[in-house]
Formats: structure tokens, C-alpha cells, sequence
């Protein structure tokens, strides 16, 4: 039975999409030219895994699946809409993931070259390039499938957005594993 919020789900479904996309684009801007003989390196190893799967994401296609139904009644809408909400919120929750782990490798870049200025790294620099490294390891392992949901469900929210249809963590999870 037809529900009447095809066009909330419609719209859920282009904000998420737009969300996406913004996401896609800071990714884009944090690029990084690492001094020679240094660019395996953590934050730049980091830095250069997300734009590969930012790029991934970007390029992968989307599975229609059951979405691609016969018919144009709105049940049969409703159900397509569903499906591909879950496929554009597993992608921005990726998407999102992607992006905390370059801000933290851009926080190493920008914290090594403050400690180096413009230097070789020496001796001297030991301690203090150790707890750089130390500091991204530690803010990688805050990024964790629970707090992308939660904070991605509060800007969401604070924007007002239609949230009722929204995938739990475990659909995405499942969703995300299926595509793999």
C-alpha cells in the first residue's frame, strides 16, 4: 500500500547523494607532494590509500538488483527508492570514513612539516616526529563505524533532513559487505 512519502524518500535519497558528493570533493583537495625518499611514510601512505578509495567509490557502480522492478505503481517506487538509499548511504558512510582518515593523515603532514621546517629529519627530530606518529595511530582508532552513523545522523538531523528510512548501522554493514 502506497504511503504518500515517495517524494521524502526521493529527497532523502538526492541530499545523501549531494552529501556524497561534497565528501567526494574535500577528499580531492587534500593532495600532498611528500619530500623524496619519504613517501612511505604513514600519513602519506594514509593520504594516498583514501584517494584511492575515494576514487573506488566514485567509480563503482551501482547494483540495481531488486530496485530495477517491473512496474510504476507507487509500491513498486517506494521499494526502489529504499533499495537505492541504502546504496547511496553506504557509499556516503564509506565516503565519510574515507575523509576522517585523510583530515588525520593531513594533520601528520601539517604536524610533521611544522616540526621539520623545511629540514632533513635528524636526531633531533626523533621524539617529536615519534609522537606525530603517535597521534595519527591514536585518531585512526577513533574512526569507527559508530561514531561515522552518529555523526552523520546529527548533521542530518540538525538539518532538518527525513531520517525515518535512514539504514541502521548493520544494514550498511550488511549492505557493504554484499557489495564485496
Amino acid at each position: 500500500m502506497a504511503d504518500g512519502l515517495n517524494d521524502a524518500r526521493a529527497m532523502r535519497v538526492a541530499e545523501v547523494m549531494n552529501d556524497f558528493r561534497t565528501i567526494q570533493h574535500r577528499i580531492q583537495q587534500y593532495r600532498v607532494n611528500p619530500p623524496q625518499g619519504q613517501q612511505q611514510l604513514t600519513g602519506y601512505a594514509v593520504l594516498r590509500q583514501c584517494h584511492a578509495e575515494a576514487q573506488g567509490l566514485l567509480a563503482a557502480n551501482f547494483n540495481a538488483g531488486s530496485a530495477q522492478s517491473s512496474g510504476s505503481s507507487p509500491e513498486t517506487l517506494k521499494r526502489q527508492l529504499q533499495r537505492i538509499l541504502i546504496d547511496a548511504s553506504a557509499r556516503r558512510f564509506r565516503v565519510q570514513k574515507v575523509y576522517l582518515r585523510a583530515v588525520a593523515a593531513m594533520r601528520w603532514v601539517q604536524a610533521r612539516n611544522q616540526i621539520l621546517q623545511g629540514q632533513q629529519p635528524h636526531a633531533g627530530h626523533a621524539a617529536a616526529l615519534q609522537r606525530v606518529e603517535t597521534a595519527l595511530a591514536a585518531e585512526l582508532a577513533t574512526i569507527t563505524d559508530d561514531r561515522i552513523v552518529n555523526e552523520l545522523r546529527q548533521k542530518d538531523w540538525s538539518a532538518g533532513h527525513y531520517l525515518a528510512e535512514d539504514p541502521s548501522l548493520a544494514t550498511l554493514q550488511s549492505w557493504i559487505r554484499s557489495q564485496h
